[in-house]
């Protein structure tokens, strides 16, 4: 009963921000005077909001969702309550293959999506690899996930300094201003978002098993290796789409899933869409604030996730005794 209460409040906080969202800003009106307008139209001031502010609306919601059940998937993978894609480098080398393609050859600059998924796989990969030593070490992967993560970071800056404009074109869709965002966005986040978000949802058994050591996991039926990539793969899809189109964005998965967890428990079956909904509510909740904080001028919502995920890291790193089993 207590779990199905935090999802019902969640949900109805997610709506209630929404409609504020898009009921205050430069247009600024009334909230029956919203629902009116996108139910039965004819009103100048809604259209405006439904065709460049809800779109905005939708991105932020879905991204925020990609990003907290990447963590999640992340962090069933490695058993590491500090596994996120932004902290370990899928998101910045997500972001670096889509800034090197358009450099490349700026015609490709529309098959962003794919190339982000390419960079977060090699990001994902190099993590893998410089980490692995007779097993995932907790801490050993996070320090190589963050090495990881300054070196396409800097990369990225590299080629930001060419100055040209396709780099200029990716720099704004890659970073993390919902601003001027449209259906078209709205389009591709939501078919490859809810194609990774539903294969996460049939994947909750296995990384439930995940939680359990190898060879029990093993004599259960489930073949570790293949669970590992398997999982891997989707939670690096829902990443790199959501940086592709919603921008770099840290800590997302590393809040959300630790919060989720103390309300709704580890049964990952619960956890995940729960986890959505709570990451696309903190995402809208950082977009909202960063637009109308200090208007006409905008926050990233990149900055607000910053100001809050830093100090949150620090704070579990600080339990790192209890993440080690120590």
């Amino acid at each position: 009963m207590k779990k199905i209460i935090y999802f019902v409040a969640a949900l109805l906080l997610l709506v209630a921000v929404a409609l504020y969202s898009m009921a205050t800003g430069s247009i600024k009106v009334g909230l029956w005077e919203l629902i009116q307008g996108l139910i039965y139209g004819g009103n100048d001031n809604v259209d405006v909001i439904r065709d460049l502010r809800l779109p905005r609306i939708i991105v932020s919601i879905l991204t925020g969702a990609a990003l907290a059940v990447s963590g999640v998937l992340l962090q069933a993978v490695m058993r590491n309550p500090l596994a996120d894609a932004g902290v370990i480098g899928i998101s910045s080398g997500a972001g670096f293959v889509s800034v090197l393609i358009a450099t490349l050859s700026p015609a490709l600059i529309f098959w962003m999506p794919m190339f982000s998924v390419i960079g977060g796989l090699l990001a994902c990969f190099l993590v893998y690899l410089f980490s692995w030593r007779s097993g995932l070490q907790p801490l050993r992967l996070i320090l190589v996930g963050v090495a990881i993560n300054a070196m396409f970071s800097g990369l990225n800056q590299l080629f930001n300094y060419r100055g040209s404009y396709a780099v200029t074109s990716v720099n704004q869709a890659v970073s993390s201003m919902f601003s001027m965002k449209t259906w078209e966005d709205v389009k591709l986040i939501l078919i490859y978002g809810s194609i990774g978000l539903l294969i996460a949802l049939l994947l909750s058994t296995w990384c439930n098993m995940l939680s359990l050591q190898d060879r029990t996991a093993s004599n259960l039926g489930l073949r570790v290796m293949r669970a590992r990539v398997i999982i891997s793969f989707v939670a690096v899809l829902l990443a790199s789409i959501a940086t592709a189109i919603g921008g770099l964005i840290a800590f997302v998965g590393l809040l959300v899933p630790h919060i989720a967890r103390q309300m709704v428990g580890t049964d990952h079956k619960i956890l995940i869409p729960f986890c959505a909904i709570l990451g696309g509510l903190l995402i809208l909740l950082a977009d909202t604030i960063g637009r109308t904080i200090i208007a006409p001028m905008e926050i990233p919502a990149s900055v607000i996730m910053t100001i809050i995920g830093g100090p949150f890291l620090i704070f579990m790193l600080m339990r790192g005794d209890r993440v080690n089993g120590n």
